[in-house]
């Protein structure tokens, strides 16, 4: 554990202390956010945050090369594999801060990102349900990217309030860090180096070092090259645990936690996910391309309610917290002792979510002013 919370106090410091200098680029490069009719915040803002956060993941995992508990996890280059790829896509996320790309050059890009690092053995092989494999090379390869690109589309999309993706992930990340470890630890109490906690844990620290900068309000948005990284490797760390469970080594009561390598995924971007598909259809359903901007999204929404910018972006951090460590607690805990602790925690935090309803006149108030929007 000692090895793992070394990787995420590197990264967040390294990604904490490069931030200034990954907003001074913007500023002087044109990296900016300008104030469109669909934006929350009302002034021109620094977008380039993705810069210091690939930053902190490479330092991190450069230190993590260098741990004796950590090196099996590179012998086999996924890794490296998934900083490759994680590289590119801040890159090609770069680009598009600055000149704003089209949407089939970003696809494009983000396609090639995730074909390298699934061509480099980041690839989704087996699913754990009844041994499930994929038998088909190029089918294996073309489910890799579908889901890598979901992933980063979906962060990309819920990132709309100051500290909001990162916060996401940093939380939900959390979780699943804490799944694969214990995980690791009951299937292999010999070695749990595992390279799914690994880049879980690295992508946290990195979040919680940028969140300083980031949270309401914020100095500087991550932008597309930072949401675009941050997806690409919490989806490289679930297809890198997917299917590593072996059926014959899990006892009847640990039946459930079998499934968890899909279910945790999962709930840890299921609001940004929600986020997407609820986009996608509304648009289609009035006519319009799923990628024309609106302030419709889930965020948009807790701000019509009248909550004020953190405690919307709040509301949403206790979303994903009941959702992705409620989806953990199932390796410890029995189905129905987690299904009734989500249950009271949703009702909890669905008393939040509504509490403006309340109160008289409370959604006619303006919503304090800031944030960044996507899509």
């Amino acid at each position: 554990m000692r090895a793992y919370l070394l990787v995420a106090l590197v990264a967040a410091t390294v990604t904490f202390l490069l931030t200034p200098l990954a907003r001074w680029i913007a500023m002087r490069t044109g990296g900016m956010t300008a104030v469109r009719s669909r934006d929350v915040h009302t002034v021109p803002t620094p977008r380039l945050g993705g810069l210091a956060m690939l930053a902190g993941l490479a330092v991190a995992f450069l230190v993590a090369s260098q741990i004796g508990f950590l090196e099996d996890v590179f012998a086999s280059g996924e890794a490296w594999a998934i900083l490759l790829g994680a590289t590119l896509v801040a890159l090609l996320g770069a680009a598009d801060d600055i000149w704003d790309l089209d949407w089939m050059t970003k696809l494009a890009g983000q396609v090639l990102a995730a074909g390298v690092m699934a061509w480099q053995g980041v690839q989704l092989i087996t699913v754990p349900i009844g041994g499930l494999t994929i038998g088909s090379g190029r089918l294996s390869l073309f489910l890799t990217v579908l889901a890598v690109v979901t992933a980063m589309n979906a962060v990309n999309f819920v990132d709309g309030l100051d500290g909001l993706a990162a916060g996401l992930i940093a939380i939900g990340g959390s979780a699943f860090f804490l799944y694969t470890y214990l995980l690791t630890q009951s299937t292999n109490p010999t070695d749990y180096s595992d390279l799914a906690s690994l880049a879980t844990v690295a992508l946290v620290g990195v979040c919680l070092g940028f969140l300083p900068h980031n949270f309401h309000p914020s100095r500087l948005f991550m932008g597309d090259s930072g949401s675009m990284l941050i997806g690409l490797v919490i989806a490289a760390a679930a297809i890198a645990v997917t299917g590593r469970i072996d059926p014959a080594r899990i006892s009847e009561g640990q039946s459930i936690p079998a499934f968890l390598p899909i279910l945790l995924p999962a709930a840890v971007i299921v609001l940004p996910l929600l986020d997407m598909i609820l986009a996608v259809l509304r648009r289609t359903l009035q006519g319009k391309s799923p990628f024309h901007p609106d302030r419709m999204h889930l965020h948009h929404r807790l701000l019509q309610l009248g909550h004020t910018h953190r405690r919307a972006v709040v509301i949403m951090y206790l979303w994903t917290a009941v959702l992705a460590f409620g989806a953990a607690a199932l390796v410890a805990f029995s189905a129905t002792e987690v299904l009734i602790g989500i249950a009271v925690a949703s009702v909890v935090v669905l008393a939040l979510t509504l509490g403006p309803l309340g109160r008289p006149g409370r959604r006619d108030e303006a919503p304090v002013p800031a944030g960044t929007s996507q899509a």
